[in-house]
């Protein structure tokens, strides 16, 4: 590992389905990105990031990703995807940190009818 950056992002609120954070790490941009879907009739929830360049430079760099509360946490590790592929090619390939939305609520605390999540993590260049 040749050093690190972190990343955060709250997650939406709740009327909207998607948000996004753009972020500069070791000279390149990443995008972190958080929306819901249905998987089936579940609602869940993924957060991935994706490399602004080509896939071969994305392969360079490793992420990961960490929500919780409660007590709790649940951790993704992986190598960003490139900006070329779709936000919907990654979230329909489940590449990346699926939270189901029982769980998220779990995770928000209080009366578990609002989400209110935060999203971490760390970005680092690969040797």
């Amino acid at each position: 590992m040749l050093g690190e950056c972190s990343v955060s992002r709250e997650s939406p609120a709740n009327n909207e389905m998607m948000a996004r954070s753009v972020f500069s790490c070791f000279g390149q941009y990443f995008c972190l990105h958080f929306e819901a879907f249905q998987l089936g009739m579940a609602p869940v929830y993924i957060a991935f990031l994706r490399f602004m360049g080509d896939d071969d430079e994305a392969k360079n760099y490793s992420y990961s990703l960490e929500v919780g509360g409660n007590g709790r946490k649940m951790t993704w590790q992986g190598v960003p995807r490139s900006i070329r592929d779709s936000h919907r090619k990654v979230r329909d390939s489940f590449d990346g940190l699926i939270i189901q939305r029982n769980m998220g609520l779990f995770f928000s605390g209080g009366d578990r009818k609002e989400l209110k999540l935060r999203v971490t993590g760390r970005i680092w260049k690969e040797q």
